[in-house]
């Protein structure tokens, strides 16, 4: 299967990104003079320049796994500038994102965006914290959750590791001044980030998305823009989070512990298949065919639907989840430990007390 379907295709790539670009820059001209109009017309464009954020988003997430495209140079600089345009400095999320496909299904290693609760940690909140996690958790909350994802985090953690790496060089410099500052930068430690290049690409996205914000903001003025933008950005961060959360949140969905982890039933059983409308599915970038990507990310988003019609009859197991149920996959928060699932909260609560005392 991964023979037959992992084979990238640079003209193919080029015109995903093309119908990106081009309608989203053209939305955001359109969004920018409605405003001068009225600021409420701006509103009518904003659900497709949310919905082409979403779809830049996928194309920064295949350039991270080297799919998008066979040349490796073309899906660094790609993934480099989409990551500008989504806030997320894309190498570095990419190794993050590695981390969870090489341990997806594995409970005790990556428990995804929301951290995702044992029973065990849940019982042992207040009442009021239990309330504050299911909200967290909630479709209510997504949008603030994309504006902390996409925008606060990014810049925030760049900004405290910078500093701390400056006060880290200034008090080396004093004590050792022979060595050079490339020397004592290396000494330092963060959990920002693990290497100097990771560093990099977390300085110079920034740099480039700060340049873009004043230069947007003399542009279009500052309330129209930061208006547009932070609107578009959180909700499609927000769907961004929903999406991947079903997927792998969902009723009984897999969740086991370290010791008995395997990656095959990760990718099967602890991963579901999004059936999405098809125009959905174009913005998506086919991501709702979430297992054929999971058992190999080296399948590019335009054959993942090609290669699950043919092979669908190897997924039995797989959850199918539509649209309409994924309101419901949003509850499944809870981590089984002792049945290596997960839960609803509403199926925890429905146990008896002592059964819940136990677990």
């Amino acid at each position: 299967m991964v023979a037959r379907y992992a084979k990238s295709r640079d003209a193919k790539g080029f015109t995903q990104v093309f119908t990106t670009l081009a309608p989203l820059a053209l939305l955001w001209w359109t969004a920018v003079r409605l405003a001068g109009a009225s600021p409420w017309l701006a509103a009518i464009p904003l659900p497709f320049i949310i919905l082409f954020t979403v779809r830049g988003f996928g194309l920064m997430h295949e350039c991270g796994h080297g799919s998008l495209f066979r040349n490796a140079r073309a899906n660094r600089g790609v993934g480099f500038l989409f990551g500008v345009i989504s806030g997320m400095p894309q190498y570095v999320w990419s190794q993050h994102h590695n981390y969870h496909h090489a341990h997806n299904g594995n409970w005790d290693k990556y428990r995804g965006p929301y951290a995702t609760l044992s029973i065990d940690e849940y019982s042992a909140l207040t009442s009021g914290r239990q309330r504050f996690y299911r909200f967290k958790c909630s479709v209510l909350a997504a949008p603030l959750a994309g504006f902390i994802y996409l925008i606060a985090t990014p810049r925030f953690t760049w900004l405290k590791g910078s500093v701390g790496l400056l006060i880290h060089i200034a008090r080396r410099k004093r004590s050792h001044p022979g060595m050079s500052l490339q020397a004592h930068a290396a000494t330092y430690r963060t959990r920002y980030w693990k290497t100097a290049r990771e560093y990099r690409h977390m300085l110079w996205n920034n740099l480039v998305l700060l340049s873009l914000w004043v230069l947007m903001s003399y542009a279009c003025g500052i309330f129209t823009f930061f208006c547009i933008y932070v609107l578009s950005v959180s909700i499609a961060g927000g769907a961004g989070i929903v999406l991947f959360t079903v997927q792998h949140n969902f009723n009984y969905s897999y969740a086991s512990d370290d010791e008995h982890w395997d990656q095959d039933t990760g990718a099967i059983e602890g991963t579901s298949y999004l059936v999405l409308p098809r125009w959905l599915n174009w913005f998506t970038v086919n991501i709702g065919y979430h297992h054929i990507h999971h058992l190999s990310a080296s399948i590019p988003n335009y054959c993942l639907a090609e290669c699950h019609d043919e092979y669908q009859h190897v997924f039995p197991s797989v959850t199918r989840l539509r649209l309409c149920e994924v309101l419901g996959a949003l509850k499944c928060i809870l981590w089984d430990k002792h049945a290596q699932r997960i839960i609803s909260v509403a199926e925890y609560q429905r146990r008896p007390c002592d059964v819940v005392a136990r677990a």
